[in-house]
């Protein structure tokens, strides 16, 4: 069993900063891309930003500029440092991962629970 744990959302005014964190603790053999998502209500879950196991990474062209996505293999740990933050950035965060477990024949895909972050206007 694998399971991804976030934490660092809260209240924030705009423009300020946010770090999120993701830990993936488990019966974890390798981990490739890593991923932040984000789902504002009524809207649907969106991609915010990957990381792949090369360490290649893309951004939702809204928070290009102002998100940064970082990995720590060594600790299994993946962040979201966001600055300037928007109102429009208000929404629940989700961390996402490919992960191989031992004995696995491949990689699944496994999701955090969600954090909530909300920036006050």
């Amino acid at each position: 069993q694998v399971q991804l744990v976030e934490s660092g959302g809260g209240l924030v005014q705009a423009g300020g900063s946010l770090r999120l964190s993701c830990v993936a603790s488990g019966s974890i053999f390798s981990l490739y891309a890593m991923g932040w998502y984000r789902q504002a209500p009524g809207k649907q879950r969106e991609l915010v930003a990957l990381v792949t196991s090369a360490g290649s990474t893309n951004y939702a062209d809204s928070v290009k500029g102002r998100f940064t996505i970082s990995r720590d293999n060594a600790k299994n740990t993946w962040y979201l440092q966001m600055n300037s933050l928007k109102s429009e950035d208000t929404a629940v965060y989700y961390c996402n991962a490919e992960i191989s477990s031992w004995g696995a024949s491949g990689p699944t895909n496994y999701w955090g629970q969600g954090t909530q972050v909300t920036v006050s206007s």
